[in-house]
């Protein structure tokens, strides 16, 4: 005797799919729901991973602009303070470049100006020497002398950094001005 399938009856009735005539596979309506589920998933991953790399690539944007724009005005004013005198600009005047006469003769002059898109700085006769990345264009740089009589030199430096950003992309924008003020010292 062959044994026959028997649908499973619980409490006198018979469950959906466990009779012996149902086909198994799923229906035309079911496939359509599951990609449509599938989809919307896929889609919400898809819009996370993005705002993720923008944000990243933002944070790191940021980030260059910022250490180039403060290890720029650190070394400015570390070379204004180790100074020993001011030449240019002269007292009450603003200029595009710095040059200072330093204790060490090979160092002097010391002059701190924009070339390009760069600030370079140029110790005696010494090569000139980047103090900004190719990655940032610098603007607006300027010297204000604020001295005074009897008192040690006293130098405002402003400029502007912004990011290279060559296809425009809002990411890549962000654009930051620096400013300080650094004194020579007392001899």
């Amino acid at each position: 005797m062959a044994l026959m399938a028997q649908p499973l009856l619980i409490f006198g009735m018979t469950l959906p799919g466990t009779g012996c005539n149902m086909k198994k596979g799923f229906t035309l309506i079911e496939m359509l729901l599951y990609i449509s589920i599938l989809s919307i998933i896929v889609l919400a991953l898809s819009s996370f991973m993005f705002m993720t790399y923008s944000s990243r690539i933002k944070s790191t944007v940021i980030s260059e602009v910022e250490q180039q724009g403060s290890q720029t005005m650190n070394i400015i004013a570390q070379n204004i303070r180790n100074a020993s005198g001011i030449t240019g600009p002269i007292a009450a005047t603003s200029a595009t470049s710095l040059t200072l006469t330093e204790y060490i003769g090979s160092l002097s002059p010391t002059v701190i100006a924009q070339s390009g898109n760069k600030i370079q700085i140029t110790e005696g006769t010494n090569p000139a020497i980047d103090l900004t990345s190719n990655r940032v264009i610098v603007s607006n740089l300027s010297f204000s002398n604020l001295s005074r009589p009897n008192t040690p030199g006293v130098i405002q430096v402003k400029f502007n950094l912004t990011h290279i950003n060559p296809d425009n992309r809002g990411e890549y924008s962000y654009s930051k001005d620096f400013t300080t003020t650094a004194s020579l010292r007392w001899p």
